[in-house]
């Protein structure tokens, strides 16, 4: 087990934590949570002997093999698999004894290496490396690339790749989602369910953390205190303790009703489509959630768009990619004001060239559209976020003087102002943002962005880098926002408490996800498997090469084929959906009717009759069209398992 006793932290004067106690044990996975310098990385370094702790002990079994993902990759000539296979070290050293025992001709060494080699998994080690990088979002053929040829982000998937690869006893993990997008993060999560050692992880994704960790151990008011529980279990715990506080209490009651009231108007809306049944029931967790951070210092809502046109941007049958290569086609879509539409869809599908199509030539001149047409209404005013806009910041400038640049009339304290429910309070607001982390960055384009007031956001991976308190305060902003958003993001309750329409970027095509966002793994994993399937079946037939292709060219028929069976389905449920919201409204009008004790007088016995036997009819009228929605929604449901 690893042992934390009597343990007292400094970094240079600030003292991190101190007189921290707790213990954790073999097979355990713990979260590490807590606002930005608090010490959850120092932790890791002190585990890791980089740094020492000022009183107290860290211990824990010296046989223990302890893996953590490295920040900086060398520009290596190599190969990525040999590169991930440096991983397991044990592996490498009995490759190479092996190697000298052969050079040697020692044929009893040689013999006992061979036994330890298979005792250590050394046959498959290379297929293991093969499937972490796939798992990872590597595709076929990248193994082979140097790691030189990558980029940052791909490095350090390379470097996770490398710590996965280790059979560790303690696995250190320090916000391993921040450079992957959603399938690879759900395919990190079941990695790390199944890992046997013990984990430390310390991430601002919710989902991630609720799915894989049994422990939280929280960093607050210099003190660390480990909760039995995943995330939310915590955030129920803490909020419990500060429901203590009366201060903090009436704070919480004000963030529960704005959070109810929004609900509540949702609920008016909504059908029994499974879709807004996901989004109801993600709402009424943040009920839970709001109370746990009430003392977050990120408070800042979207300021009202000035103008709402009825159509913000059209893609009329738009094939769009880089140069000649086609990425997406045939897009139709249209976005008016109130749009909230998450984009879905495996690595590499198009997700960001279709954000990117949507935001334009003007803020991304890479994407070319090759055939179709997009519009954008006249008064529409997109704001974008991207990751290459935290390196457009100017490194000498503060963020009051980002804002200035904006609007160079507006008085410093209003800026300050808003910039405040970011963060950026007293001296930081003054200060160059050059030394700022990649969170404050973040956190500076999207003040930015928002205080321009746009009628249209379009956001790609706005969550990178935030921490959990400002990734709770921006989904509680976007929900309250009356502008459209299109989101991509592989945070998961993001989008289940921000979207109200899913799409599916997937073999070009752009199409509507017709389940929810907690169906959205269970696809992915389907989807895998097709894929795996037909590369079995391909590489088992003698000419690989245009068996493959008809093989491709079959799937993708079958799933167009699939997809327009989908279509009236889709259509069908819908209409069955606003069907039911009239007849429903219609039944409320008659309920309340019957409901006035005039009705049942003598001179309204007409009256009453005709409520009753309208009544009768609309509830008989309902019946009928919620059996054909239940049919034609358990039909889309099973056809979009299939796909």
């Amino acid at each position: 087990m690893i042992q934390f006793k009597n343990l007292s932290l400094r970094r240079g004067a600030k003292l991190l934590f101190e007189q921290a106690s707790f213990q954790i044990h073999p097979g355990q996975k713990v979260g590490i949570t807590g606002a930005n310098g608090t010490g959850k990385s120092s932790l890791f370094a002190l585990i890791l002997n980089q740094l020492h702790a000022d009183l107290g002990d860290c211990l824990y079994p010296k046989n223990w093999v302890i893996a953590h993902v490295a920040q900086e990759t060398p520009a290596d000539e190599r190969s990525a698999i040999e590169y991930v296979l440096d991983g397991d070290v044990e592996l490498r050293k009995v490759e190479a004894d092996l190697a000298e025992a052969e050079a040697s001709n020692d044929g009893l060494k040689l013999a006992s290496l061979h036994s330890h080699y298979d005792n250590i998994s050394g046959y498959t080690a290379r297929s293991r490396a093969g499937q972490l990088l796939y798992g990872l979002g590597f595709k076929a053929g990248d193994e082979n690339r140097a790691v030189k040829e990558y980029s940052g982000g791909w490095r350090m998937r390379l470097n996770l790749a490398k710590a996965l690869m280790c059979r560790s006893d303690l696995l250190l993990l320090d916000e391993p989602t921040n450079h992957l997008d959603l399938d690879a993060v759900i395919w990190l999560e079941n990695w790390l369910t199944n890992y046997p050692g013990t984990l430390l992880l310390i991430s601002h994704d919710r989902d991630f953390l609720n799915n894989v960790t049994s422990h939280i151990a929280h960093l607050e008011h210099k003190r660390v205190t480990l909760y039995t529980g995943n995330y939310t279990a915590f955030e129920r715990i803490r909020a419990e303790h500060l429901a203590n506080q009366q201060a903090d209490y009436e704070k919480q009651q004000r963030e529960i009703k704005h959070i109810q009231s929004y609900v509540e108007r949702f609920r008016a809306q909504a059908t029994k489509a499974r879709q807004a049944q996901s989004r109801l029931k993600a709402l009424e967790r943040m009920e839970e959630i709001a109370p746990a951070h009430v003392d977050s210092p990120f408070h800042f809502s979207l300021l009202e768009p000035e103008k709402r046109p009825n159509t913000l941007l059209r893609l009329e049958e738009v094939s769009a990619g880089y140069g000649d290569t086609s990425i997406i086609t045939g897009v139709e879509l249209i976005i008016t004001p109130g749009d909230r539409i998450g984009l879905l869809g495996p690595n590499g599908a198009g997700k960001s060239t279709l954000i990117k199509l949507l935001a334009g030539s003007s803020l991304d001149a890479s994407i070319k559209i090759q055939k179709g047409h997009r519009e954008v209404g006249k008064e529409t005013k997109i704001g974008y976020f991207a990751q290459h806009q935290l390196e457009q910041l100017h490194p000498e400038h503060s963020p009051v003087e980002h804002l200035k640049q904006l609007d160079p009339n507006a008085r410093e304290a209003d800026l300050r102002t808003h910039l405040g429910g970011f963060g950026f309070s007293n001296d930081m607001a003054l200060s160059p943002v050059a030394p700022f982390s990649g969170g404050e960055k973040s956190r500076l384009v999207l003040a930015m962005l928002v205080y321009q007031r746009p009628n249209l956001l379009l956001l790609d991976e706005p969550t990178n880098h935030l921490d959990l308190e400002m990734r709770q305060a921006l989904a509680t902003a976007l929900q309250d926002f009356s502008g459209a958003m299109v989101i991509v993001s592989h945070d998961r309750h993001l989008l289940r408490v921000t979207c109200d329409q899913l799409l599916l970027v997937h073999d070009r095509c752009v199409s509507e996800f017709p389940l929810s966002m907690d169906d959205y793994p269970k696809w992915l994993s389907d989807q895998n498997k097709l894929v795996q399937k037909a590369d079995d079946t391909t590489s088992a037939i003698s000419s690989p090469e245009a068996n493959n292709a008809g093989a491709k060219k079959d799937k993708k028929r079958q799933e167009a084929e699939l997809r327009k069976k989908l279509q009236p389905l889709a259509s069908k449920v819908k209409k069955a959906e606003a069907a039911l919201d009239k007849l429903h409204a219609e039944q409320s009008q008659l309920e309340q009717q019957l409901a006035d004790p005039e009705i049942y007088s003598e001179q309204n016995r007409k009256k009453l009759q005709d409520c009753l036997l309208s009544k009768a009819d609309i509830d008989k009228r309902c019946e009928a069209i919620e059996e054909e929605w239940l049919e034609a929604s358990e039909a889309l449901e099973e056809l979009s398992n299939s796909l």
